[in-house]
């Protein structure tokens, strides 16, 4: 079977750039950080983490050469509020950490991140869900209901240490959302003004792994009612880490769109829980984007097995079980407004311009919990 088209005789030029990176994949890699963080130069280093996360984050620093962590900080939170990141920065300002370990999904590592900008030190990531922050240089803070988000080489992870067991015990519930968020992130790649053939392959590889792991792990879990999955879910879990790994680069090599734009506007301004979110949005934004690209269009279709990308992301939405929409976010009609113009006039132009009447039919479709093309 062929694989998804992702480039053309009349698309072919591109650019990108590529930065001192060291990537590990494997079982058990966590328990090797010590060695990776004398690589990386790390002598007194800071580990941050959610609540969580925070026997992990534990575990972790007592077998990587504990004299060289200074601390374990667990009080990351969703969104990066601006105040927590002030108050850690005090912290890094007292301690004086010469690098950091994030161990955690994006909450972690956006921490580690912010405190990066502040006082730039290298990133060690140990990401323990799907979000494929540790691979960008994409930065976020949220301060007076409003997530500001930028783009700096300082807060790139230098080295990532990718553990599947530690993904393990990673709730199926947790587990779909972050997936969903990861493929958001190969599908925005895959329309982007700069998309280049390098970055379309690692969506569209990305997208097929993460579809085709999420679904297994779904299907596992109901099929034990509910119970753990370990042992069986083992390759599901490693398909869908590589996958989330391949979207995380891809968006990094890549701009992001109105649907990250949407999704940050929903964080910033309701403290909308990330990655549902994400899920939540992904089909209506893709409904509305996608054809006006054919070719990525073309790449998520081969990508989920489905002959239309728009209705196969719904429909593997709705079989990975998320029902959620953004009216059981609490969201009413004045919020969709609210959001709708403060994201419209800002909104990329690519592959198509939105109107603010066009952001707000997009936000009642993901309110209403069904495409936006039925109307």
């Amino acid at each position: 079977m062929p694989g998804p088209l992702i480039a053309d005789a009349s698309t072919d030029a591109f650019a990108y750039s590529l930065r001192q990176l060291r990537v590990v994949f494997r079982e058990a890699a966590a328990d090797d950080i010590g060695t990776e963080l004398e690589r990386m130069g790390g002598v007194r280093t800071l580990v941050v983490c959610t609540p969580g996360r925070a026997q992990t984050a534990q575990r972790i620093a007592a077998g990587a050469a504990g004299d060289r962590i200074i601390a374990v900080f667990d009080g990351a939170r969703e969104h990066v509020p601006a105040d927590l990141v002030d108050s850690v920065t005090r912290l890094v300002a007292r301690e004086r950490p010469d690098s950091l370990i994030a161990v955690g999904g994006g909450s972690a590592i956006g921490l580690a991140k912010a405190l990066a900008l502040h006082a730039p030190m290298p990133i060690l990531a140990v990401p323990t869900t799907y979000s494929g922050s540790e691979m960008t240089r994409v930065w976020g803070m949220t301060a007076d209901g409003r997530k500001n988000t930028g783009r700096d080489e300082r807060v790139a992870p230098r080295v990532i240490v990718y553990d599947p067991l530690l993904t393990y015990d990673l709730p199926a519930g947790t587990s779909v959302t972050s997936g969903m968020n990861a493929i958001a992130h190969a599908v925005e790649a895959l329309y982007a003004p700069d998309a280049n053939p390098v970055a379309s392959l690692l969506a569209a590889g990305a997208i097929e792994r993460l579809a085709r792991a999420l679904r297994a792990l779904a299907d596992l879990h109901r099929e034990s009612a509910g119970a753990a999955v370990r042992g069986e879910a083992t390759h599901a879990r490693h398909e869908a880490l590589l996958g989330a790994h391949l979207a995380g680069r891809a968006l990094d090599m890549t701009s992001m769109g109105l649907h990250h734009k949407l999704c940050h506007a929903l964080g910033g301004m309701f403290d909308a829980p990330h990655a549902l979110t994400h899920a939540i949005l992904l089909p209506c934004v893709a409904s509305f984007l996608l054809p006006a690209s054919p070719l990525a269009t073309k790449a998520v279709s081969e990508a989920l097995g489905e002959g239309d990308a728009g209705a196969g992301l719904f429909a593997l939405r709705a079989n990975l079980g998320i029902h959620a929409t953004l009216r059981d976010l609490g969201l009413d009609g004045a919020d969709l407004d609210a959001v709708a113009a403060a994201v419209a006039p800002a909104a990329p132009e690519h592959p198509r311009k939105p109107s603010t009447a066009d952001v707000r039919a997009i936000l009642e479709a993901a309110w209403r919990g069904r495409d936006p093309s039925d109307d």
